[in-house]
């Protein structure tokens, strides 16, 4: 894959990207989808802009590769799926901690039923972002384009990682407050869940936890339990061990406790290598338009409890797409 063309609203980080890259630089986005050659467009823009600029490009016969998460609501998600079905270009989005070596050796585990049943999966987010994070930019913190605070962007890759490990969710119940920043949206939430598979679950999501802890996921199954720290397995204590499942012990500090800067891109590299081999062999991206949908649901479902105060059932993914 070759950078030949960067679009974006700040002239002084496009120009810099575009010369690094050794690309064309626009502002302007129908000039930018013009381009040519073009295969393929990556859209790191504002969450509420991915749908409406995954459109564009579709339309454009351009493959979309998506930040996280696919828009800001379903109606989004499915009006962007659909421009990709009808173009007949691929949608893949940005859920790199499912390329993660020990997560994907998990999910290896979970699939072949060497855990045993799964009883209970306890996530805790508990991150800190400053107040510049949210006064410094358009977008962050509002409704209108973040779709939501710490759960919609930061703590939808845990909310991913749960429906990835565990399957489709039942009900959901959810609170969430603003308790420390000055938005207009939330920074600290806690939820719980009821899946299909009987299990149940609780995830805390934060920005305001001061000064910002590694993301911890502990996992109860009938034949023991995992902890999962910053992505790695951290514990795992089973009635029968299973070999090499927890051979890296090594102390690890999750940068993304206290900084939005993605310092190790090498689950992003991961998502965009298997994003290019799909194009290449007409296959489904790892994480593709419909996957990523499944947690903007939840998602909405956790702030629709709040508002409400009661439980949210919810209707089984694979239901609503064959009734679709």
């Amino acid at each position: 894959m070759r950078v030949v063309a960067v679009c974006g609203y700040n002239d002084e980080k496009t120009a810099r990207l575009a010369g690094f890259a050794g690309a064309a630089g626009y502002q302007d986005l129908d000039a930018f989808l013009s381009h040519r050659p073009m295969d393929a467009v990556l859209i790191g823009s504002p969450s509420g802009l991915h749908a409406q600029h995954g459109i564009a490009s579709a339309k454009q016969g351009i493959h979309v590769l998506v930040e996280k998460p696919i828009d800001i609501s379903t109606n989004r998600a499915d009006a962007l799926i659909a421009a990709c079905e009808q173009a007949h270009v691929k949608l893949g989005v940005f859920f790199q901690d499912r390329v993660a070596t020990d997560i994907r050796k998990l999910k290896t585990l979970i699939d072949a039923g060497k855990l045993g049943k799964p009883i209970l999966i306890s996530a805790s987010v508990k991150w800190y972002r400053p107040p510049e994070y949210y006064s410094g930019s358009r977008w962050r913190g509002t409704w209108s384009l973040d779709g939501g605070g710490a759960l919609m962007n930061q703590g939808i890759h845990t909310v991913d990682l749960m429906l990835f490990l565990f399957g489709e969710v039942s009900s959901c119940w959810g609170r969430t407050i603003t308790a420390l920043h000055e938005i207009e949206v939330e920074d600290t939430v806690v939820a719980s869940f009821e899946f299909e598979n009987g299990a149940i679950g609780n995830l805390d999501v934060a920005t305001s936890a001061y000064p910002g802890l590694s993301r911890r996921i502990e996992i109860i199954f009938t034949q023991g339990t995992v902890v999962l720290e910053n992505d790695g397995i951290r514990a795992a204590n089973l009635r029968t061990p299973i070999d090499g499942l927890c051979e890296e012990q090594r102390e690890r500090e999750d940068q993304r406790a206290a900084s939005p800067v993605v310092s190790d891109t090498r689950g992003h590299r991961a998502i965009i290598e298997d994003f290019i081999q799909s194009i290449a062999t007409d296959g489904v991206p790892l994480c593709d338009g419909y996957e990523a949908r499944r947690s903007v649901r939840l998602v909405s479902a956790i702030y629709e409890s709040s508002r409400t105060g009661k439980a949210v059932p919810m209707r089984s993914s694979k239901m609503l797409a064959e009734s679709s």
